[in-house]
């Protein structure tokens, strides 16, 4: 049985996600502030972590930094859920190293699908890690021991999920990726779902990649579609 640990000083969302997640089978920990939920998460090492941001005394970024910053604790997928929809809010949180992202208000049904597919993530070997080969496509080069590339000689950390995005641009580098593909096939997600959070991590993973390229230009957005790589940039 799987274990979620939630995080939000709003009992009312608290108990709401309780009861909906423990109809579907899963065992449910609640903690009301960011102090009490870091502890939580390092005694039970839940399944999933789903963490308001907006909290007294501890915040939800300061718990998530926390959480991927302790070995034993660091690869927990961790769910945001919040009221703070900007892109800066998402980014912030995304380079800390949190999986998803779910704005207030949310519905029921949406929260399920993120929670199933993070736990499926979770649970399965990224097709990225599934060998240790580094991998060299133009100025490219991929290091899945470390979830890091190298351009030119310059090497820029990336968090698992944006170097899954990477590989799966450079595993498809002569053609455009749909959106719906890069959602079914790192999030588990169905086509139908919101885009929203593939845009920011993309936004981000070429933030990361221009700081160690001179600014070139890696990730061509086809627009109505999805993306594709160009391996030698412009």
């Amino acid at each position: 049985m799987n274990r979620i640990l939630v995080v939000d000083d709003d009992n009312a969302i608290n108990e709401l996600i309780k009861i909906n997640l423990e109809l579907l089978g899963y065992e449910v920990i609640t903690a009301y502030d960011g102090l009490q939920g870091y502890t939580l998460a390092k005694q039970e090492l839940p399944d999933l972590i789903i963490l308001d941001i907006m909290m007294p005394d501890v915040d939800g970024y300061t718990v998530a930094k926390r959480v991927r910053e302790n070995p034993e604790t660091k690869d927990i997928p961790i769910l945001m859920l919040t009221a703070m929809g900007q892109l800066e809010d998402k980014v912030k949180g995304f380079d800390i190293g949190v999986d998803d992202y779910l704005v207030k208000p949310f519905e029921m049904e949406e929260l399920k699908v993120r929670v199933r597919a993070l736990l499926k993530r979770a649970h399965s070997i990224p097709e990225s890690l599934a060998t240790k080969e580094i991998l060299t496509i133009g100025d490219i080069t991929l290091i899945p021991e470390t979830y890091s590339v190298s351009i030119n000689g310059q090497t820029a950390k990336l968090t698992p999920i944006e170097f899954d995005i990477l590989n799966l641009l450079v595993q498809n580098h002569d053609c455009m990726v749909p959106s719906s593909k890069m959602l079914h096939d790192i999030w588990g997600y169905s086509p139908g779902d919101d885009v929203e959070t593939i845009r920011v991590h993309i936004r981000h993973l070429r933030t990361k990649i221009k700081k160690v390229s001179n600014n070139k230009e890696y990730i061509e957005t086809i627009y109505g579609g999805g993306y594709r790589l160009l391996p030698k940039g412009k």
